[in-house]
């Protein structure tokens, strides 16, 4: 039986959090439109480091980032 030892997201925030959380990145791809960001995760840590992403102020910043972005792309 075969472990995974890769996580997977699409997410530019949390991908930039893996790395700060010291996950190497394995490959940074643009498929169809749709970011795919490939992590070597052989401690399985990937899930965890998601849900302290999310509770993170890091986060929030990026939540603010994104709010400011819909702001100017109104105006």
């Amino acid at each position: 039986m075969s472990t995974v030892t890769e996580y997977t997201t699409s997410d530019l925030a949390l991908a930039a959090f893996l790395v700060m959380r010291g996950l190497p990145l394995l490959s940074a791809n643009r498929i169809q439109g749709r970011f795919e960001f490939i992590f070597d995760d052989k401690n399985q840590d990937g899930h965890t480091f998601s849900i302290e992403f999310v509770n993170s102020e890091f986060s929030k910043f990026d939540n603010h980032v994104r709010t400011l972005k819909k702001i100017l792309y109104k105006s």
